[in-house]
Order: C-alpha cells, then structure tokens, then sequence
C-alpha cells in the first residue's frame, strides 16, 4: 500500500462504485496507469469489481467499491515503513489541497509520556475513532488523519529518571515504544517520561467529480 495513488483510489470507491474512467477523471491521471493500480488493488482485497454495465457509448465499464479491508503495518525494514507512511501522508496532503485548507480542522501538541501512557493515549484514539467509524449515521463526508511522532526537543528529565525515546516504529502506530523496540528507562521505581508529538487533522471530502470521498476510518 505504499503508494498514495492507491490509498486515494480507496478513499474515492468509499461510497460508490466508479470505474476507472471515473477514478482517473477524479485524480487527473491517464486511465491507462490508474487501472495498474485498481488491478494490484483488486488481486489484494482491497477493491471489488461490480457487474459489468454498459458506459453512455455502449462501452462496457467495470465499477469498482472499496471493500472497507484494512491492515496493520509490520515492522520489517526501515525502508519499507517509511514509503508506507509517507504514502498516506501524501495522500492526505493532496485531498487537503483538493477540499482547500481553510476548510481543515487541526490540532497539534506536545506531550510528555509513560510507556503506559503512550499505549493508553493510542488505544483510546484507535477506540473513538472506531465508534464513529461504526455509526454509518450519513451526514457530510469527512477524512481524518492522525500520527503520532518522537518528538526531537530538548527536555528536562525529573530527577532520578533516565530517559530515551520511543523508536519511531512505536511512534507511527506500531504499539508502545517497549513492544516495538524502543526503551523507557527506570531507575528508583519511576518510569521516564519521553517526548512525543502528536497531530490530528480533518477536512471535508468534496463533492463528486470535484475533490476526493473520505472514508471514516481505514485506508
């Protein structure tokens, strides 16, 4: 899935189905490159053809629906981890661009936490997202991102406390730092407290033959 083009396909066969004529009207690319891509993204689960219907020429057309599969990343190179994560950020940035920034809610801050926290504070974001996810309730199309990141400023630790900081796996969504690699030193029986930096973004998804549908939650 280390591809933005991919994850923006996802994101538009939300709640429709399009074929690839209309994927590749809605991002602007050549029909041709994006059917590689709708195809590497059927063989894998994550779209599914509908049956074939007859385009306005009598040209027969394959819709495409998300299929709402998710996945989780597996930390085994570096290299890889870094393309997958840069492809949803990239991916995210072009639908911001599309919908216009002034229209994107955002957050951002600095935290200081426990490995205990930072398993909390991720579970408990996974969880609210998961609820409104569920609801299905209707209403306007929003797209969400967040990521959690070791933040790389100076700090002050308290006396008596060793610190070092949360691998950047752990950080980007692959669990606590201690499950993940990275360390939380402890030294008289109090846990560190590492830096970490958090952001959340939201922006509505256009209308149709405009800007990119967002999805609750998943790709």
């Amino acid at each position: 899935m280390a591809s933005s083009v991919r994850l923006r396909i996802l994101r538009l066969c939300l709640d429709q189905a399009l074929t690839n004529k209309e994927i590749a009207h809605l991002l602007g690319r050549d029909p041709a490159s994006v059917l590689y891509h709708v195809r590497r993204l059927v063989r894998t689960g994550f779209l599914a053809p509908e049956p074939e219907r007859r385009g306005t020429h009598g040209a027969r057309e394959v819709p495409y629906q998300a299929t709402g599969k998710s996945w989780v990343l597996e930390i085994v190179e570096t290299h890889d981890v870094t393309a997958e994560h840069a492809a949803m950020l990239d991916a995210f940035l072009e639908e911001v661009r599309e919908a216009g920034l002034d229209r994107m809610r955002s957050w951002r801050l600095g935290l200081r936490l426990t490995d205990p926290d930072f398993a909390e504070l991720q579970q408990r974001m996974q969880a609210l997202l998961e609820e409104f996810r569920r609801r299905r309730a209707g209403g306007a199309a929003w797209s969400i991102f967040v990521a959690l990141h070791p933040d790389t400023r100076p700090v002050d630790p308290p006396a008596g406390e060793v610190t070092e900081q949360p691998s950047p796996g752990a950080a980007n969504g692959g669990g606590s730092p201690a499950a993940a690699g990275g360390r939380v030193g402890e030294e008289g029986g109090r846990t560190a407290r590492s830096p970490v930096g958090a952001g959340a973004a939201g922006h509505p998804a256009g209308e149709p033959g405009r800007n990119s549908r967002a999805e609750p939650g998943g790709p």
